[in-house]
């Protein structure tokens, strides 16, 4: 039984970043070895194991066969006869593609220290097109190395992974999943970009896709393309260190411009509200969790009226607080105004702009919620009336704020 690291934790020690998850393949071995040896199998499609001490992955090498579409149409070979070579020929990228020894030994029959060294991610084989997850793959690496790029035969393989319909396969959970991760990364636009120039955008996020191209007001966005704009705006919100839910919001906040008929161009009158359809559509077909699509659907819906916030009136600033339930959710509400900072920086030539709108309105919000909700139920003798009340002794507050 011969044991041996592999995969990112490989790759990212010879790039000299910190390696976080130790991956494992085991040569000469069965599953019964394993167990006898105190390993704890967890894998339900192949066969993988947990070290007894470390809790690391230790997996059989194994050999795939394609079966049926989508990533989980393989049938898995595990056995004793399969060697280290063969297992890391079912690998996505010769820079993954890398075993490591006990004693350091570096293991690299396909030439991924050449392909580092260069940085570029290249397939090991066609077995690659197997895999449609290995275009989202893919795309999230290009997020997370800034200076890596794609092989061109890698890029001509995954375009014709898209045109045979392998995309079409994923099934939403994984889509999200790796989704969610490229937003987490440094640059989330290179996910996106990558994704566009293969096509597997215009299947996965039509919505967004159709972005590219569509102009805007130059006077408000001297990129002019809305598509860029959308790229800018989710790289600022990664570059702050935004949380997942505010990077999504960020990456949808304009899908309703798509909508815009070209000859209206460049208004986009109304795309808040007709964006919010679209939002709405993406969320449920991709399965997006609650916290990310909820707050989505407010920056898409509202950011237009957090932009103008100092220019509305005491009213209409008490109306949006309540629709975006910030005196319930105040930390959401952050977070909404965080997408819309990201919305205002992500402009070409705005990056550092200003944006008191942020400061005003958490200011408003606390000058709302400090009113005597309890002295105001104490002397409304209709209970019906009570919200009412509550609404106007806001709105006076706010008033006199104002007007200070």
């Amino acid at each position: 039984m011969q044991i041996y690291a592999v995969g990112g934790a490989v790759r990212d020690k010879l790039l000299g970043l910190p390696v976080k998850d130790r991956d494992f393949v085991v040569v000469g071995a069965t599953a019964e070895m394993m167990v006898a040896q105190g390993y704890q199998p967890v894998g339900k499609d192949f066969p993988v194991f947990l070290h007894p001490r470390t809790h690391e992955e230790y997996a059989l090498a194994r050999t795939e066969r394609k079966t049926a579409p989508g990533y989980k149409g393989f049938v898995i070979h595990a056995d004793p006869d399969v060697s280290l070579e063969q297992d890391l020929a079912r690998r996505d990228f010769t820079v993954n593609a890398i075993a490591q020894a006990d004693d350091g030994t570096l293991i690299d029959p396909y030439h991924g220290q050449a392909d580092l060294a260069v940085r570029l991610f290249r397939h090991v084989s066609a077995a690659f097109s197997e895999d449609p997850v290995r275009i989202l793959r893919a795309a999230r690496f290009m997020a997370r190395f800034a200076d890596f790029s794609i092989a061109p035969e890698t890029m001509t393989l995954m375009r014709e992974m898209v045109a045979a319909g392998e995309v079409d396969a994923l099934v939403p959970e994984r889509v999200w999943q790796e989704l969610a991760r490229g937003l987490m990364e440094a640059q989330p636009s290179r996910m996106f970009m990558t994704l566009r120039e293969c096509g597997a955008l215009a299947r996965i996020l039509p919505e967004l896709d159709a972005l590219f191209g569509v102009t805007q007001p130059a006077q408000h966005h001297p990129e002019i393309d809305t598509g860029v704009h959308v790229m800018m705006v989710v790289d600022y919100a990664a570059h702050a260190g935004f949380d997942l839910p505010v990077r999504f919001a960020a990456l949808l906040h304009d899908v309703g411009k798509g909508l815009t008929p070209c000859e209206l161009w460049p208004k986009h009158h109304g795309h808040e509200g007709s964006g919010v359809v679209l939002v709405k559509a993406i969320c449920t077909r991709l399965r997006v969790p609650k916290d990310s699509a909820d707050l989505a659907v407010l920056a898409t819906r509202y950011h237009g009226d957090i932009h103008r916030a100092q220019q509305l009136r005491a009213d209409t600033v008490v109306k949006l607080l309540g629709a975006v339930d910030a005196y319930r959710r105040p930390e959401r509400f952050v977070q909404l105004l965080q997408a819309c900072l990201a919305d205002a920086r992500g402009r070409l030539g705005f990056e550092q702009v200003d944006y008191p709108q942020m400061a005003y309105l958490q200011a408003a919000l606390q000058v709302a919620t400090a009113i005597d909700v309890a002295a105001i139920v104490a002397i409304t003798t209709n209970p019906a009336k009570i919200g009412e009340q509550v609404t106007a002794a806001r709105v006076r507050a706010l008033t006199e704020w104002m007007n200070k």
